[in-house]
C-alpha cells in the first residue's frame, strides 16, 4: 500500500479551445488520430443542409435567400452565412465529408472561407 503522504502527479498535455461555441479539449500537437476518428457531425449536417438549399434555390423553388429563410422558420443571415458552405472548394467538402480530417476553424469560421480562392480555403481549413 501507499502512503497517506505519497502522491502521483500524471501531465497530460492538453489545451482548451473553443468549436462551435463549445470547449473542446484538443490532443498534443505530436498526435496523430486514428483511422477510426469520425467527421464532426455539425459540419457534416450544415454542409448537406447548404447544398439542399443550393439545389432547391438552381431549380426555381426560391427566388431569393429570403424566401428560403421564411420557408424553414430561420433568420435571413443565418441561412446565407449558412448557404456559403455549398460552394466550399472541392478539396476543402471531400476532406471534411471523406477524408475524416478535423477543420482547425470553426463551423462559424467555415462560412466565410468561400469567398476566397480555393488554395487558401484548403491551407486555412486544415492548418
Amino acid at each position: 500500500m501507499t502512503r497517506g503522504n505519497d502522491t502521483i502527479r500524471v501531465l497530460i498535455p492538453l489545451k482548451l479551445r473553443k468549436k462551435n461555441g463549445r470547449p473542446k479539449i484538443m490532443p498534443p500537437a505530436d498526435y496523430s488520430p486514428s483511422e477510426d476518428q469520425t467527421q464532426d457531425p455539425h459540419i457534416l449536417r450544415a454542409i448537406g443542409r447548404a447544398w439542399g438549399w443550393r439545389r432547391r434555390m438552381e431549380a426555381g423553388e426560391f427566388a431569393t435567400i429570403q424566401e428560403l429563410a421564411e420557408a424553414f422558420g430561420l433568420a435571413e443571415r443565418h441561412v446565407s452565412r449558412q448557404l456559403r458552405l455549398a460552394y466550399l472548394a472541392p478539396e476543402v467538402l471531400k476532406r471534411l465529408t471523406c477524408g475524416r480530417e478535423a477543420s482547425a476553424v470553426s463551423l462559424y469560421d467555415l462560412c466565410f472561407l468561400a469567398g476566397e480562392t480555393w488554395q487558401e480555403q484548403a491551407e486555412r481549413a486544415f492548418r
